[in-house]
């Protein structure tokens, strides 16, 4: 994953206190970075994306808060791929796997709607082992 992060040549970074109105602010600065990547928010990719994105940045406002005061969007693109992690300091790695049958919501729509895309998702931990990134990686064909 690091090999092809490091291909995509556009880079954007977002840092938001970890409060309810962090969701809004990603999601309306990832659709302003996607119009100036020239990534048509109509694309088919584009509004699972936002919705994962918003289920993230949700998760670390409910979950990661208490331990982390900021939560970091960062956004990578190229020709034919979007990805973007989000940050927080919160130590819980969570597990993400293919959801159970009857599923709903949280990380459950983030894998189902990430596979349903043909796209990625990975925990990375950070080296000190007190916090975590979720990669998502979305292709654009």
């Amino acid at each position: 994953m690091t090999e092809r992060l490091e291909a995509l040549p556009l880079r954007h970074v977002l840092t938001l206190p970890t409060m309810g109105a962090a969701v809004r602010t990603a999601r309306e600065t990832t659709e302003q970075v996607l119009v100036e990547w020239g990534i048509g928010l109509n694309h088919p990719g584009v509004g699972p994306a936002l919705l994962i994105l918003s289920e993230l940045v949700t998760n670390s406002v409910r979950h990661a808060a208490v331990l982390s005061p900021n939560v970091t969007v960062l956004y990578a693109a190229g020709p034919d791929t979007f990805a973007f992690g989000v940050h927080d300091r919160h130590p819980y790695r969570p597990a993400l796997h293919a959801p159970a049958v009857g599923a709903t919501g949280g990380l459950a729509t983030v894998v189902e709607l990430t596979l349903a895309l043909g796209g990625t998702a990975v925990v990375r931990d950070d080296a000190d082992g007190l916090g975590k990134s979720i990669w998502i990686t979305v292709p654009l064909r």
